[in-house]
Protein backbone atom coordinates (compact mmCIF):
# COMPACT_ATOMS: atom_id res chain seq x y z
CA UNK A 1 0.00 0.00 0.00
CA UNK A 2 1.30 3.27 -1.14
CA UNK A 3 1.28 6.18 1.72
CA UNK A 4 -1.38 7.94 -0.46
CA UNK A 5 -3.65 5.42 -0.15
CA UNK A 6 -3.03 4.96 3.95
CA UNK A 7 -5.47 6.01 6.50
CA UNK A 8 -4.58 9.27 8.31
CA UNK A 9 -6.26 9.72 11.80
CA UNK A 10 -7.11 13.10 13.13
CA UNK A 11 -8.58 12.84 16.39
CA UNK A 12 -11.68 10.25 15.99
CA UNK A 13 -11.50 10.89 12.02
CA UNK A 14 -9.99 8.30 10.30
CA UNK A 15 -9.51 9.47 7.12
CA UNK A 16 -9.39 6.85 4.50
CA UNK A 17 -6.78 8.33 2.53
CA UNK A 18 -4.31 11.37 1.47
CA UNK A 19 -5.53 12.94 -1.83
CA UNK A 20 -7.91 15.33 -0.24
CA UNK A 21 -9.23 18.11 -2.53
CA UNK A 22 -8.26 21.52 -1.50
CA UNK A 23 -10.86 24.55 -1.09
CA UNK A 24 -11.90 26.24 -4.34
CA UNK A 25 -14.20 29.12 -4.90
CA UNK A 26 -16.92 28.48 -7.00
CA UNK A 27 -18.64 31.86 -7.27
CA UNK A 28 -21.99 30.34 -7.39
CA UNK A 29 -24.70 30.92 -4.71
CA UNK A 30 -27.28 33.25 -5.02
CA UNK A 31 -27.45 36.91 -2.77
CA UNK A 32 -28.47 34.16 0.16
CA UNK A 33 -25.24 32.31 0.33
CA UNK A 34 -27.89 28.84 0.32
CA UNK A 35 -25.36 26.37 -1.99
CA UNK A 36 -27.13 24.65 -4.82
CA UNK A 37 -27.11 22.03 -7.06
CA UNK A 38 -23.64 22.90 -8.50
CA UNK A 39 -22.36 22.68 -5.29
CA UNK A 40 -23.77 19.24 -4.69
CA UNK A 41 -22.86 17.95 -8.16
CA UNK A 42 -19.52 19.96 -8.07
CA UNK A 43 -18.43 18.45 -4.46
CA UNK A 44 -20.54 15.12 -5.43
CA UNK A 45 -17.94 14.40 -8.08
CA UNK A 46 -14.92 14.35 -6.19
CA UNK A 47 -16.83 11.99 -3.08
CA UNK A 48 -17.68 9.98 -6.07
CA UNK A 49 -13.87 10.07 -7.42
CA UNK A 50 -12.29 9.00 -4.11
CA UNK A 51 -10.79 11.68 -2.41
CA UNK A 52 -10.72 10.88 1.25
CA UNK A 53 -11.31 14.25 2.40
CA UNK A 54 -13.46 17.26 0.69
CA UNK A 55 -12.52 20.88 1.99
CA UNK A 56 -15.34 23.21 0.79
CA UNK A 57 -14.56 26.78 -0.78
CA UNK A 58 -14.25 29.67 1.64
CA UNK A 59 -17.29 29.84 3.06
CA UNK A 60 -18.63 33.48 4.85
CA UNK A 61 -19.22 33.19 8.57
CA UNK A 62 -21.12 36.42 8.35
CA UNK A 63 -22.53 38.37 5.04
CA UNK A 64 -20.01 41.35 4.95
CA UNK A 65 -17.21 38.01 4.50
CA UNK A 66 -18.19 37.06 1.37
CA UNK A 67 -15.49 37.58 -1.19
CA UNK A 68 -18.09 38.01 -4.30
CA UNK A 69 -22.13 38.55 -3.49
CA UNK A 70 -22.32 34.92 -4.73
CA UNK A 71 -20.06 33.53 -2.13
CA UNK A 72 -21.86 30.60 0.20
CA UNK A 73 -22.35 31.09 3.44
CA UNK A 74 -23.02 29.65 6.94
CA UNK A 75 -24.52 32.42 8.77
CA UNK A 76 -28.14 30.76 8.96
CA UNK A 77 -30.40 28.17 9.36
CA UNK A 78 -31.45 28.03 5.26
CA UNK A 79 -27.84 27.41 4.31
CA UNK A 80 -26.91 25.26 6.85
CA UNK A 81 -30.02 22.36 5.60
CA UNK A 82 -28.56 23.35 2.29
CA UNK A 83 -25.02 21.97 3.43
CA UNK A 84 -26.68 19.14 5.19
CA UNK A 85 -27.81 17.89 1.79
CA UNK A 86 -24.47 18.01 0.22
CA UNK A 87 -22.50 16.51 3.41
CA UNK A 88 -25.28 13.60 3.20
CA UNK A 89 -23.99 12.32 -0.18
CA UNK A 90 -20.60 12.81 0.62
CA UNK A 91 -20.89 10.52 3.45
CA UNK A 92 -22.95 7.46 1.73
CA UNK A 93 -19.60 7.87 -1.20
CA UNK A 94 -17.48 6.43 2.24
CA UNK A 95 -15.90 10.17 1.99
CA UNK A 96 -15.13 12.92 5.00
CA UNK A 97 -15.93 16.68 4.37
CA UNK A 98 -14.72 20.04 6.18
CA UNK A 99 -15.79 23.42 5.87
CA UNK A 100 -13.61 26.34 5.41
CA UNK A 101 -14.95 29.06 7.53
CA UNK A 102 -13.97 32.63 6.20
CA UNK A 103 -14.10 36.14 6.16
CA UNK A 104 -12.45 38.02 3.52
CA UNK A 105 -12.07 41.22 5.12
CA UNK A 106 -10.55 44.31 2.91
CA UNK A 107 -10.57 41.64 0.32
CA UNK A 108 -14.23 41.15 0.13
CA UNK A 109 -17.17 42.79 -1.88
CA UNK A 110 -15.80 42.23 -5.46
CA UNK A 111 -16.76 41.20 -8.62
CA UNK A 112 -16.69 37.16 -9.70
CA UNK A 113 -13.20 36.05 -11.74
CA UNK A 114 -15.10 35.82 -15.11
CA UNK A 115 -17.53 39.22 -14.44
CA UNK A 116 -17.13 41.74 -17.61
CA UNK A 117 -15.90 44.13 -14.64
CA UNK A 118 -13.34 43.47 -12.14
CA UNK A 119 -12.51 45.25 -8.59
CA UNK A 120 -14.78 45.85 -6.19
CA UNK A 121 -18.78 45.84 -6.53
CA UNK A 122 -20.24 49.02 -5.80
CA UNK A 123 -23.30 49.08 -3.10
CA UNK A 124 -26.06 49.43 -6.10
CA UNK A 125 -25.09 46.41 -7.37
CA UNK A 126 -25.12 44.92 -4.22
CA UNK A 127 -21.71 45.26 -2.51
CA UNK A 128 -20.84 46.73 0.51
CA UNK A 129 -18.39 48.22 3.06
CA UNK A 130 -15.59 45.95 3.54
CA UNK A 131 -13.56 46.07 7.55
CA UNK A 132 -9.50 45.65 7.61
CA UNK A 133 -7.03 45.91 10.31
CA UNK A 134 -6.48 49.67 8.66
CA UNK A 135 -8.53 51.41 6.16
CA UNK A 136 -5.39 50.63 3.59
CA UNK A 137 -7.24 48.80 0.39
CA UNK A 138 -6.29 46.15 -1.27
CA UNK A 139 -4.55 47.97 -4.65
CA UNK A 140 -7.55 48.19 -6.97
CA UNK A 141 -9.72 47.75 -4.16
CA UNK A 142 -11.85 50.23 -2.34
CA UNK A 143 -10.75 51.15 0.96
CA UNK A 144 -11.91 49.49 4.24
CA UNK A 145 -13.13 50.73 7.07
CA UNK A 146 -10.28 50.50 10.01
CA UNK A 147 -12.38 47.78 12.19
CA UNK A 148 -12.89 49.28 15.89
CA UNK A 149 -11.63 47.16 18.65
CA UNK A 150 -14.64 46.41 19.95
CA UNK A 151 -15.26 44.65 16.03
CA UNK A 152 -12.46 43.12 15.87
CA UNK A 153 -13.10 41.42 19.58
CA UNK A 154 -16.66 39.97 18.07
CA UNK A 155 -14.63 38.12 15.20
CA UNK A 156 -13.36 34.86 16.85
CA UNK A 157 -17.26 34.51 17.81
CA UNK A 158 -18.82 34.86 14.28
CA UNK A 159 -16.37 31.88 13.83
CA UNK A 160 -17.36 29.94 16.33
CA UNK A 161 -21.02 30.28 15.65
CA UNK A 162 -20.40 29.24 11.88
CA UNK A 163 -18.75 25.96 13.33
CA UNK A 164 -21.65 25.39 15.80
CA UNK A 165 -23.51 25.54 12.44
CA UNK A 166 -20.72 23.27 10.41
CA UNK A 167 -21.43 20.73 13.26
CA UNK A 168 -25.12 20.82 12.72
CA UNK A 169 -24.78 20.54 8.80
CA UNK A 170 -23.03 17.09 9.54
CA UNK A 171 -19.34 18.41 8.38
CA UNK A 172 -16.43 16.37 10.16
CA UNK A 173 -13.75 19.00 9.94
CA UNK A 174 -13.49 22.95 9.92
CA UNK A 175 -10.76 24.55 8.59
CA UNK A 176 -10.27 28.03 9.66
CA UNK A 177 -9.11 31.02 6.75
CA UNK A 178 -6.20 32.37 7.44
CA UNK A 179 -4.38 32.70 4.00
CA UNK A 180 -4.43 34.28 0.46
CA UNK A 181 -4.94 37.85 2.39
CA UNK A 182 -8.31 37.39 3.54
CA UNK A 183 -8.80 39.01 7.44
CA UNK A 184 -7.10 36.68 9.42
CA UNK A 185 -4.15 36.55 7.06
CA UNK A 186 -4.72 40.63 7.31
CA UNK A 187 -4.10 40.83 10.88
CA UNK A 188 -1.35 38.17 10.91
CA UNK A 189 1.03 40.10 8.40
CA UNK A 190 2.98 42.98 9.45
CA UNK A 191 2.19 44.27 5.65
CA UNK A 192 -1.18 44.50 6.50
CA UNK A 193 -1.31 45.23 10.40
CA UNK A 194 0.03 48.09 11.14
CA UNK A 195 -2.34 48.63 14.11
CA UNK A 196 -1.51 49.92 17.70
CA UNK A 197 -4.00 48.15 20.29
CA UNK A 198 -4.30 44.56 21.32
CA UNK A 199 -4.22 43.66 17.65
CA UNK A 200 -1.43 44.74 16.38
CA UNK A 201 2.48 46.00 16.75
CA UNK A 202 4.25 42.76 18.34
CA UNK A 203 3.88 38.98 16.20
CA UNK A 204 2.02 38.02 19.83
CA UNK A 205 -0.88 40.97 19.14
CA UNK A 206 -1.01 40.32 15.33
CA UNK A 207 -1.11 36.31 15.90
CA UNK A 208 -4.02 37.73 19.12
CA UNK A 209 -7.14 37.46 16.20
CA UNK A 210 -6.12 34.00 15.04
CA UNK A 211 -5.80 32.25 18.54
CA UNK A 212 -8.50 33.49 19.93
CA UNK A 213 -10.63 32.44 16.57
CA UNK A 214 -8.75 28.83 17.05
CA UNK A 215 -9.55 29.07 21.09
CA UNK A 216 -13.68 29.92 19.95
CA UNK A 217 -13.90 27.45 17.51
CA UNK A 218 -12.57 24.60 19.57
CA UNK A 219 -14.67 25.64 22.45
CA UNK A 220 -17.50 24.52 20.59
CA UNK A 221 -16.52 22.37 18.06
CA UNK A 222 -16.71 18.84 18.94
CA UNK A 223 -13.44 17.62 20.82
CA UNK A 224 -13.65 14.09 18.42
CA UNK A 225 -13.59 16.50 15.33
CA UNK A 226 -10.45 17.92 14.01
CA UNK A 227 -9.50 21.31 13.32
CA UNK A 228 -7.70 22.92 10.43
CA UNK A 229 -6.00 26.30 9.54
CA UNK A 230 -4.68 27.17 5.93
CA UNK A 231 -1.81 30.04 6.33
CA UNK A 232 -0.02 31.44 3.66
CA UNK A 233 3.69 30.42 4.51
CA UNK A 234 4.82 33.57 2.95
CA UNK A 235 4.01 36.91 1.70
CA UNK A 236 6.28 37.00 -1.28
CA UNK A 237 7.10 40.36 -0.28
CA UNK A 238 9.50 42.09 1.12
CA UNK A 239 8.92 42.74 5.00
CA UNK A 240 6.27 40.78 4.87
CA UNK A 241 5.70 36.88 6.54
CA UNK A 242 8.22 34.51 6.12
CA UNK A 243 8.05 30.32 7.14
CA UNK A 244 9.69 30.74 10.14
CA UNK A 245 7.24 33.56 11.36
CA UNK A 246 4.35 31.17 10.43
CA UNK A 247 6.13 28.01 11.78
CA UNK A 248 5.73 30.03 15.49
CA UNK A 249 2.58 30.93 15.05
CA UNK A 250 1.43 27.20 13.96
CA UNK A 251 2.76 25.50 16.63
CA UNK A 252 0.91 27.79 19.28
CA UNK A 253 -1.79 27.22 17.29
CA UNK A 254 -1.32 23.12 18.16
CA UNK A 255 -1.32 23.83 21.62
CA UNK A 256 -4.65 25.80 21.21
CA UNK A 257 -6.48 23.02 19.54
CA UNK A 258 -5.58 22.69 15.84
CA UNK A 259 -4.69 19.43 14.70
CA UNK A 260 -3.36 20.12 10.70
CA UNK A 261 -1.89 22.89 9.15
CA UNK A 262 -2.97 23.85 5.13
CA UNK A 263 0.25 25.23 3.90
CA UNK A 264 0.08 27.79 0.96
CA UNK A 265 1.43 30.74 0.14
CA UNK A 266 0.62 34.54 -0.86
CA UNK A 267 -2.28 36.43 -1.74
CA UNK A 268 -2.12 39.43 0.53
CA UNK A 269 -0.22 41.95 -1.41
CA UNK A 270 0.44 41.67 -5.27
CA UNK A 271 3.87 39.64 -5.67
CA UNK A 272 5.79 38.08 -8.06
CA UNK A 273 5.63 34.54 -7.23
CA UNK A 274 8.42 31.68 -8.45
CA UNK A 275 5.44 29.08 -9.32
CA UNK A 276 6.84 25.52 -10.45
CA UNK A 277 5.90 21.92 -9.94
CA UNK A 278 5.75 21.51 -5.97
CA UNK A 279 6.40 25.13 -5.69
CA UNK A 280 4.94 24.75 -1.86
CA UNK A 281 5.69 22.01 -1.10
CA UNK A 282 8.97 23.23 0.66
CA UNK A 283 7.32 26.04 2.75
CA UNK A 284 4.91 22.70 4.28
CA UNK A 285 8.05 20.95 5.30
CA UNK A 286 9.43 23.59 6.85
CA UNK A 287 6.50 24.82 8.98
CA UNK A 288 5.74 20.80 9.54
CA UNK A 289 9.27 20.42 11.06
CA UNK A 290 9.62 23.34 12.44
CA UNK A 291 6.39 23.50 14.29
CA UNK A 292 5.72 19.57 14.99
CA UNK A 293 2.10 19.97 13.49
CA UNK A 294 0.63 18.05 10.80
CA UNK A 295 0.85 19.59 7.73
CA UNK A 296 -1.04 18.96 3.65
CA UNK A 297 1.03 20.43 1.28
CA UNK A 298 -0.97 22.06 -2.30
CA UNK A 299 0.11 23.45 -5.06
CA UNK A 300 1.10 22.03 -8.92
CA UNK A 301 1.19 18.67 -7.31
CA UNK A 302 -0.17 16.78 -10.43
CA UNK A 303 1.07 12.96 -10.61
CA UNK A 304 0.64 10.27 -8.44
CA UNK A 305 4.07 9.43 -8.58
CA UNK A 306 5.03 13.64 -7.20
CA UNK A 307 2.27 13.08 -4.59
CA UNK A 308 3.56 9.29 -3.37
CA UNK A 309 7.31 11.08 -3.10
CA UNK A 310 5.99 14.33 -1.05
CA UNK A 311 4.63 11.90 1.57
CA UNK A 312 7.99 9.46 1.54
CA UNK A 313 10.04 12.19 1.61
CA UNK A 314 8.49 13.49 4.94
CA UNK A 315 7.00 16.59 3.70
CA UNK A 316 3.65 16.83 4.48
CA UNK A 317 1.41 14.28 5.74
CA UNK A 318 -1.59 14.87 2.87
CA UNK A 319 -2.14 15.98 -0.50
CA UNK A 320 -4.44 18.49 -1.42
CA UNK A 321 -5.05 19.32 -5.08
CA UNK A 322 -7.07 22.00 -6.52
CA UNK A 323 -6.94 22.32 -10.24
CA UNK A 324 -4.95 19.07 -10.79
CA UNK A 325 -9.04 17.98 -9.16
CA UNK A 326 -11.26 19.83 -11.73
CA UNK A 327 -9.33 18.81 -14.82
CA UNK A 328 -9.85 14.97 -13.34
CA UNK A 329 -12.29 14.26 -10.68
CA UNK A 330 -11.79 11.41 -10.26
CA UNK A 331 -8.42 11.72 -9.76
CA UNK A 332 -7.38 9.41 -7.18
CA UNK A 333 -9.08 6.75 -8.42
CA UNK A 334 -6.49 6.62 -11.07
CA UNK A 335 -3.52 6.98 -8.62
CA UNK A 336 -4.27 3.97 -6.96
CA UNK A 337 -4.21 2.25 -10.19
CA UNK A 338 -1.37 3.87 -10.62
CA UNK A 339 0.44 2.75 -7.64
CA UNK A 340 -0.85 -0.48 -7.97
CA UNK A 341 -2.92 0.12 -4.44
CA UNK A 342 -6.53 -1.94 -4.16
CA UNK A 343 -8.98 1.12 -3.48
CA UNK A 344 -13.05 0.90 -3.24
CA UNK A 345 -14.50 1.93 -6.26
CA UNK A 346 -18.00 3.25 -6.41
CA UNK A 347 -20.22 -0.36 -7.62
CA UNK A 348 -21.88 2.15 -10.50
CA UNK A 349 -17.81 2.00 -11.99
CA UNK A 350 -16.14 -1.57 -10.59
CA UNK A 351 -16.61 -1.95 -14.74
CA UNK A 352 -13.61 0.62 -15.01
CA UNK A 353 -11.21 -0.37 -12.31
CA UNK A 354 -8.78 -2.98 -13.30
CA UNK A 355 -9.78 -3.64 -16.98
Amino acid sequence: MSLLFEPLRLRDLSVTNRAWLAPMCQYSAGSDGVPGDWHLAHLGSFAVGGFGLLLTEATAVVPAGRISPQDVGIWNDEQVAAWRRITAFVHEQGAAIGTQLAHAGRKASVFRPWSTVQGSVPAAEGGWTTLGPTDVPFPGYAAPAAMTTEQVAAVPGQFATAARRAHAAGFDVVELHAAHGYLLHQFLSPLTNTRTDAYGGTPANRARLLVETADAVRAVWPDGKPLLVRVSATDWAPGGLEPADVAVVVKELAAHGVDLVDVSTGGLVPAQVPVAAGYQVPHARTIREASGTAAAAVGLITSAEQAEQVLRDGAADAILLGRQALRDPHWPLRAARELGDAVAWPPQYQRAAWR
